[in-house]
């Protein structure tokens, strides 16, 4: 259980995450507890109203999205480039976004999902041998813009929470 119950936190699925900085400021910003979550130290900067705290898992392909799943509550923020992550935390209404700026939908995440996979087959049998897009200016732009938006939503829900306990 949460120290407080109308706080939400950020958690961000670190390894290979090209927009960590941002994270950090955005969570200072607004003041809200951000869990970076690895399988590997990573470090954390000490900035001003920054509350966050590092995770290291296991170095096994889903243990940090275990641990996120196993740990993220409704009303929280959970940023990652893994579809099977977003599907799994999605399905617990918490919200998620990509590293890019896209939201991920609960009523089309399914359909995410089976892109990758049939994605990944086809890379199997040869038939794709390119990723995804280099990431770009335009992607951490959108990234930023989506990401404050949510924060923004974040606190606003836990300021109309606290008017109703009162």
């Amino acid at each position: 259980m949460k120290e407080c119950e109308l706080a939400a936190t950020i958690y961000l699925d670190a390894d290979a995450c090209p927009v960590k900085d941002y994270v950090f400021r955005v969570a200072a910003r607004y003041e809200v507890p951000l869990v970076v979550v690895a399988n590997s130290p990573i470090r954390i900067p000490e900035q001003a109203g920054l509350t966050a705290r590092l995770v290291v898992v296991a170095d096994s392909p889903d243990a940090a999205d275990d641990w996120i799943v196993e740990n993220a509550v409704s009303g929280d923020l959970v940023l990652t480039a893994d579809i099977p992550l977003a599907a799994r935390v999605i399905g617990k209404d918490v919200d998620a976004l990509d590293f890019r700026g896209g939201k991920y939908n609960p009523n089309r995440i399914g359909d995410a999902v089976a892109g990758r996979d049939l994605n990944a087959h086809l890379r199997q049998m040869g038939l794709i041998t390119g990723g995804p897009a280099a990431f770009s200016q335009k992607d951490k732009s959108k990234f930023a813009s989506t990401l404050d938006a949510a924060v923004v939503r974040i606190k606003r829900r836990e300021e109309q929470a606290e008017q109703v306990s009162r």
